[in-house]
Order: structure tokens, then C-alpha cells, then sequence
């Protein structure tokens, strides 16, 4: 099948965007992206200045002024406009990500699936969820109002993983309750970003400075979160950066939602429909080259059966068809950058240095024209002590540890005590007892039932626990608590 076609060879200078305005950088500080697949750069891009910042900041505390007075149903009209400038540019939006992230087409597809859907939530949230309370006669001649308002501007940070999903996890929810944002986009990826602000600028309604697009990573994020006007973060990425914004978050009084690591198990229970457990791990273990927080990291096989589905899953794995995603057969792309590659790769050193047998070895694959590709395949270990670092820590790459258990309860308490996180887990039975027990003992916030990657819809937050998530707020339709604040009236007439 032929390659489809790339929506530009090179996308030079970015520029930011300030106040409705794409502005051209006076900083000297310049970055490269690079095509992940090729190695090739496609586009440079700035770290704004101290001066643009600010001004990106002031701009949008303008446009909370504006924004917060525009009628409900006004704003939901340009949201729901927002929504088909999406649609209208899904094909574009898809080539480009992944162009820019390395991802295949299908998953990118998905992608922006997910990007619609969270905006559709974000328009039914503004409707009903921004109506606040009201009791008449709470005492003789004594009414009392709850009003929801927006807390004002908020700080965005996406990571390279998902940053076209990142940013829909949280702006359009942002929007919906009033608040401007200044979004900061992961170094890795910044032509997604300037992609999406070329959309979103096509809204007609939206003022000056709702949304402003500055590029530069930590180096601009602490002076963002510390400025008066910026009222709280939301974030996904790691757990260490997280952590960070969290503290600095918390010692300026400000909100915070932070999305951070997780280590994923997957059990298989001796009653497990085998060909439907391979086929959603290929997909848990590998896609998006196992960037993922809701990767199957650790699978866990439990009783009899093992060397079963090691072979099958060893060769399903194996047989995977790597590539650059805009061949629609390709089935694994690469890292999104050479450091994240060199970090997969180091962690597999870990592995073998620890003493886990190495079966399947993804480092060095041959993938046809992707020479100088950020490329790492299927990568599974066995003999994996559950003490292990590889077996504690997420690998963020197509790397699978094969776990043997004797029962649930081992299962389980590998799950709830070898690491720190509390992302998600995932269970495959046909016993609707087993299930139950896994739902309610397992200390994960996302569960599957015979699904590998449970991704929650975008009415549901992304409930992740402990290590792998802090703030006041999960994503998704849960950041409306994020960005709306309560008042209180109460009034006598009588």
C-alpha cells in the first residue's frame, strides 16, 4: 500500500501565537523538531522570550474579561464550531501528527476521535454543569444562590506522547467554564501544536488571547504558573516533572491537575480467551510504541498456561509490521525522539543487568527506508523478579514483562505493593466473580474486563491514584472542577 501523502515536507520558523496573532519570536533560542521515522527536521521553533510571555499571559487575562461575559448559549455555539473545524480538518490533523509524534495512521485516527469527542463533552459540560444550585425560602424570606465562575487563566502543559489528546483533555473544558489558557507544548512535537491553533483560530467568536501558544517547555513553565494573573496548571507527562508543578503549584496557593507515570499489569486468569487476550496486548504492549500511561507493562499469567501463551504472544509480537505511519499496513512506528529512544534502550540494558531473560530483543530492528528512525520493536522479558526495576518503573516503550503468578491474590498484591503508582490494570476472565473481586481489590483508578487498554470516554475522568496523579482535578470532563470556582449569595427580600 502506498504511503500517504505528507501534509508538508518542512514547516519551517514556528511561531507563536499572542493575543489571535501568530507572533515571530525575538528569541535567539532555537530548537529543531525532527520527523522521528525519517530523522529528518521538519520545522524550528523558538523558546519564547521573558517579554512574550508575559505578554501572552496579559493577553489572555484580557480575554477572561471578555470571555466570562459572552452568553452560555454563545459559547457553546463556538464550541460546537470548534468541533466541526475538527472534523472538517481530521484528515490534516491526523497526517500531521503523525508526521511529527511517529505514530501510525490508525492510531492517529483514533487520536483525533478522542480530540472530538472530548469537545463534545466539553460543549454538554458547559450546558449542565456550569448551572450552579438555588433554594427559595431556605428560611422565611431567605433564598440562597450558588453560581459557578471561571478562577481565570490557566497554565496547559501537553507532553510528547499525546499532544494533540493532551490538549483536548483540557481546553476545551477550559473554555467551556470560562477560562483563557496558554498552552506549552512538549519540544518534541510543536508542529501538532501550531496545527491545532491553526484550527482553533478559524472559530469565529473566540476573542483575542483565549488561547495562546508559546513554546519553550520548563524553561518558560515556572515564570507561567508564577505570574498573579495565572490561577492554576494542568498537566500530563511524568511523575517527576509533575511532582514539581505540584509543589510549586501548591506554595502559590494555585490549583493543579497533574497526570503523571503509571506501571500497568494485565492478569490472565486460566479461563482467559487466549486469541482475544493477544490481540488486545499486541495493541496495550506497543501501540504508540508503548508511549502510553495505559500500556500493558507487566503481564501476569496466572496457573497453567504459560508457555502457551508466551509462544502465541512471542509470535504474534515478532510478526508485527514496523514502519513509517503513513503506510496504512504499518503497525509500529517509533519513539518520538532519539532521547527517548536511547532511554528504551538503557532500560532494556537495566533488565539484562538485573538478570531477566531477554526473549524477544527489539533493539537495532531493520525497518525498510526508516534507517535513521527513532525505531525500537516488540521487546519482551521473562524471569522477571517483581522487584525488578523493569518490573517497577514504566519503560515508555514496546517493552512486555511476563510475570508467572499462582493465584488472583498474588496477582493482586504485586498490583497494590511493588510500585508506587496507581494508574491502571487490566483483568482477563470469563468469571464474572473474579472480575468483581479484581474490580474492588485492585488500587488502580482505571480497570478493564477483557480490554488491554482501559481508556475511560471523555464523560469520565481518567482516574488515575497515588504516584500517578495529584491536584484537585483529574482530566477530561473531571477539569471542570479545575477551572470553575463557587460564590454564594445569599438574600432577604423580605
Amino acid at each position: 500500500m502506498a504511503l500517504l501523502k505528507e501534509v508538508k515536507e518542512n514547516y519551517g520558523k514556528l511561531k507563536l501565537y499572542i493575543d489571535g496573532e501568530w507572533v515571530e519570536s525575538q528569541s535567539t533560542e532555537i530548537y529543531e523538531s525532527v520527523n522521528p521515522t525519517t530523522g529528518v527536521p521538519i520545522a524550528t521553533f523558538p523558546s519564547a522570550t521573558e517579554a512574550e510571555v508575559t505578554r501572552a499571559v496579559e493577553s489572555a487575562q484580557a480575554a477572561l474579561q471578555t470571555w466570562k461575559d459572552v452568553p452560555v448559549r454563545d459559547k457553546a455555539r463556538y464550541l460546537f464550531d470548534l468541533r466541526q473545524k475538527f472534523e472538517e480538518h481530521n484528515d490534516r490533523l491526523c497526517r500531521i501528527l503523525v508526521q511529527d509524534h511517529g505514530r501510525t495512521i490508525g492510531e492517529a485516527r483514533g487520536t483525533l476521535r478522542r480530540c472530538i469527542e472530548n469537545i463534545e463533552v466539553a460543549c454538554s459540560a458547559l450546558l449542565l454543569l456550569t448551572k450552579g444550585d438555588y433554594i427559595n425560602e431556605l428560611a422565611k424570606g431567605l433564598d440562597q444562590v450558588m453560581y459557578y465562575e471561571p478562577r481565570g487563566v490557566f497554565l496547559i502543559i501537553t507532553p510528547n506522547n499525546i499532544p494533540m489528546h493532551a490538549w483536548s483533555s483540557y481546553v476545551p473544558y477550559a473554555l467551556a467554564s470560562g477560562c483563557p489558557v496558554i498552552v506549552s507544548p512538549s519540544k518534541e512535537d510543536p508542529v501538532c501544536a501550531q496545527a491545532i491553533f491553526e484550527v482553533t483560530q478559524e472559530v469565529k467568536g473566540f476573542p483575542p488571547g483565549l488561547m495562546n501558544l508559546v513554546y519553550g517547555g520548563r524553561n518558560i513553565n515556572e515564570q507561567i504558573l508564577s505570574h498573579p494573573h495565572v490561577k492554576g496548571v494542568g498537566f500530563i507527562g511524568s511523575t517527576g516533572v509533575g511532582l514539581k508543578l505540584f509543589s510549586q503549584a501548591g506554595g502559590l496557593g494555585k490549583e493543579a491537575s497533574i497526570n503523571g507515570n503509571g506501571k500497568n499489569h494485565v492478569v490472565l486468569m486460566p479461563d482467559a480467551d487466549m486469541n482475544a487476550a493477544i490481540n488486545g496486548l499486541l495493541r496495550g504492549s506497543y501501540g504508540m510504541a508503548g508511549q502510553r500511561c495505559l500500556g500493558s507493562d507487566n503481564i501476569l499469567i496466572v496457573g497453567d498456561g504459560y508457555e502457551k501463551f508466551r509462544d502465541a504472544f512471542l509470535e504474534a509480537s515478532a510478526n508485527m509490521k514496523m514502519g513509517y505511519g503513513l503506510n496504512e499496513e504499518t503497525e509500529l512506528g517509533p519513539l518520538v525522539s532519539q532521547r527517548g529512544r536511547q532511554n528504551v534502550l538503557d532500560f532494556i540494558e537495566k533488565g539484562i543487568k538485573e538478570g531477566a531473560k531477554l526473549i524477544l530483543d527489539g533493539r537495532n530492528p531493520k525497518v525498510e527506508g526508516c534507517g535513521n528512525g527513532f525505531f525500537v520493536g516488540p521487546t519482551i522479558f521473562e524471569d522477571v523478579d517483581p522487584d525488578m526495576h523493569i518490573a517497577r518503573e514504566e519503560s515508555f516503550g514496546p517493552i512486555t514483562n511476563l510475570i508467572k503468578v499462582k493465584d488472583l491474590d498474588e496477582a493482586l498484591e504485586l498490583i497494590n505493593t511493588k510500585d508506587d503508582y496507581g494508574h491502571s490494570a487490566c483483568i482477563f476472565t470469563k468469571d464474572g466473580r473474579v472480575a468483581r473481586k479484581f474490580t474492588k481489590q485492585a488500587d488502580v483508578g482505571n480497570i478493564g474486563i477483557n480490554v488491554a487498554v482501559p481508556q475511560p470516554y471523555a464523560f469520565f475522568p481518567l482516574g488515575s491514584k497515588n504516584a500517578s496523579a495529584q491536584g484537585c482535578a483529574k482530566s477530561r470532563i473531571d477539569s471542570m472542577r479545575l477551572f470553575l470556582d463557587q460564590k454564594t449569595v445569599t438574600d432577604r427580600w423580605v
